[in-house]
């Protein structure tokens, strides 16, 4: 142990946290968690200790260490989670035992939702949240939640009256009708906020309804409420899903060297990331994703459909960078500290060239180009500088032409982690937001352009006719028994 590492050791503070150790290179190979950081992290140390293989070839590594201080333990929990899916450590997956990371399942549009936790996410509908590292920890944390959001866990086969977790408060009784099942997906609704971080919105909310129920005099609901308010608050301390409120950005690896390798005036608080998505011209559409503080931060994503259906990812990208900087979209969104965009010098010069026409050039913009993962400049432009001491110090190398800066660094840095970490949500939000549209116009009818024919109308004629082939074979007067002669007349001069 070096001089240095030995008196960080005597530094180390007595909270919950967050800790990660690195090679000599700076690099992070291993990220965990502690209910008391002095005590944790110093067993490694402690040459009395029995420890297997892999651990001893982690100590022998380990060149310096640096921490991040929590409120709780579960905080730790969610954070270390969000960490290591960040920097992914190398020994984080070698002291795994070959357990898989577990996630959150909510079957949210079922007729009989329940939550729970699984090791393997599928392709069933269900909302899914994670992955995480510790099961036992995350059930621990669901188990705090439930007493604020009551959900069941299972559905029983035959079981018509509600069952004991209803009457502890921790079932919401849809067996019988104890909760309708809208009310129950509207608590649901507030605990995957929550789980997404946030929190504060769903405090304001409830405290809206609480007052808005005494107001009316509906006194029991009102008490439900203040309970249900006073639950959640108490929880603070207990359970936070990467809460960006109680993060300290000047401990994050990652920013750190993108700031030191852009020159950046200050940490990025703000990153927004854009990617288009489209099937030859069709379906056009944008992404917008946030990380505040380097975290991914859902409740800022925006989506766009351009305007016009367009086979030119230089275009659709200009479009919508220029209404991202809208005067009202800025009032109502803020300012990012830095844009990254996906892909490589068309798409960055034609982002660059819409913030400029929007008044605002004086914001960073870098591109990164997908097929070697280079951080792409456009000089004098992108409103960062270089430093070529840093990327050599993470053994980086340039490429210049005449208008662009081409960076390529090791896929390893922690920089270059966060920012394909942030150009692949940009990506999946883009293709769930282009498949959505897809499958809505391939299931889209006639009936759909006629003027006056709204979504109750098409619903009527569609139970009545059993199909679109039905409708289209109706008379006019069997159409005007269903929704009244005007509309049929309507329908029929469409045929």
């Amino acid at each position: 142990m070096n001089s240095q590492l030995a008196q960080k050791l005597k530094e180390l503070p007595k909270e919950p946290g967050v800790y990660f150790h690195k090679d000599a290179n700076g690099q992070i190979i291993y990220v965990g968690k502690a209910a008391r950081l002095s005590n944790r992290v110093r067993q490694y140390f402690q040459k009395s200790r029995q420890r297997d293989p892999k651990t001893d070839a982690l100590v022998t590594e380990i060149a310096d260490t640096d921490w991040m201080v929590v409120d709780s333990e579960i905080e730790a929990l969610f954070l270390e989670a969000e960490m290591v899916r960040r920097y992914m450590p190398r020994y984080n997956i070698l002291l795994r035992d070959d357990k898989s990371l577990s996630y959150i399942r909510i079957d949210y549009d079922s007729d009989y939702p329940t939550v729970s936790t699984t090791r393997r996410p599928l392709d069933d509908g269900a909302r899914y949240f994670g992955p995480y590292v510790s099961t036992l920890s995350v059930r621990t944390a669901l188990k705090s939640l439930r007493r604020v959001f009551p959900y069941a866990t299972r559905r029983m086969v035959n079981q018509k009256r509600a069952t004991l977790h209803y009457h502890l408060g921790l079932d919401p009784g849809l067996e019988e009708g104890k909760t309708s099942l809208e009310e129950y997906r509207a608590n649901l609704r507030k605990l995957m906020a929550v789980i997404e971080g946030k929190r504060k919105n769903i405090e304001r909310e409830l405290e809206k309804d609480m007052k808005r129920a005494a107001q009316a005099q509906d006194f029991e609901a009102a008490v439900k409420l203040r309970n249900q308010l006073f639950s959640l608050q108490n929880l603070t301390k207990q359970v936070i899903f990467s809460d960006k409120e109680f993060m300290d950005i000047s401990k994050d690896h990652a920013l750190t060297e993108l700031v030191d390798l852009l020159s950046l005036p200050t940490i990025p608080a703000r990153i927004e990331g854009y990617d288009i998505s489209h099937m030859q011209g069709t379906d056009v559409v944008a992404s917008m994703v946030v990380f505040t503080n380097g975290v991914s931060d859902k409740g800022e994503y925006r989506k766009f459909k351009t305007r016009k259906d367009h086979n030119n990812d230089f275009y659709n990208m200009h479009e919508t960078i220029k209404r991202r900087l809208s005067e009202k979209n800025r009032k109502a969104w803020g300012m990012p500290n830095l844009m990254l965009i996906d892909g490589g010098k068309g798409q960055l010069d034609a982002a660059i060239r819409a913030r400029d026409e929007m008044g605002c050039s004086q914001l960073p913009f870098i591109g990164l180009a997908k097929r070697e993962e280079q951080i792409v400049i456009q000089k004098d432009k992108s409103n960062v500088v270089l430093n070529e001491k840093v990327m050599r110090k993470l053994s980086g190398y340039a490429t210049e032409s005449d208008d662009f800066i081409l960076v390529n660094m090791p896929h390893s840095t922690n920089l270059v982690k966060l920012l394909q970490r942030i150009r692949d949500e940009s990506h999946r939000f883009a293709v769930s937001y282009h498949s959505v549209l897809k499958v809505k116009r391939q299931t889209s009818s006639h009936l759909d352009d006629i003027p006056g024919i709204g979504p109750a109308t098409r619903k009527k004629l569609l139970r009545a006719f059993g199909s679109l082939r039905g409708v289209s074979q109706a008379s006019e007067a069997d159409i005007a028994a269903v929704v009244g002669a005007a509309k049929a007349r309507a329908i029929i001069a469409q045929k």
